[in-house]
C-alpha cells in the first residue's frame, strides 16, 4: 500500500545551501507554521514552514504560481516534492 504523504503544493527549483535556503515553486498556497514534508530520491523531512520570503522580503504566506525562498533544516535537491502534512 502507498504511503500517504500529503498534498504536494510545490517543488525545489534551487538549493542555497552555505545559508541553507530552498527555492520553492508554489503549485498551492502555503501558509507560515504550516507543516510540510519535503520528498525525493535522496531527500526526506518534515519541517514547519518558516522563514519564508519573496525577493528578500519576509512574506506570512506564498501564493499559487509563487517562487519563494524558505529556510530548510537539511539539504534539499532542485526537483524535490513539496507538500503539506
Amino acid at each position: 500500500m502507498a504511503e500517504k504523504i500529503g498534498k504536494e503544493i510545490g517543488a525545489v527549483t534551487h538549493f542555497f545551501d552555505k545559508i541553507g535556503v530552498a527555492v520553492i515553486k508554489l503549485k498551492a498556497g502555503l501558509k507560515q507554521g504550516e507543516k510540510i514534508r519535503i520528498k525525493g530520491a535522496t531527500t526526506d523531512f518534515e519541517q514547519h514552514a518558516e522563514s519564508m520570503q519573496v525577493d528578500m522580503k519576509p512574506i506570512a504566506a506564498g501564493k499559487k504560481g509563487q517562487e519563494i525562498g524558505m529556510k530548510v533544516k537539511d539539504r534539499v535537491r532542485p526537483g524535490d516534492a513539496v507538500y503539506i502534512v
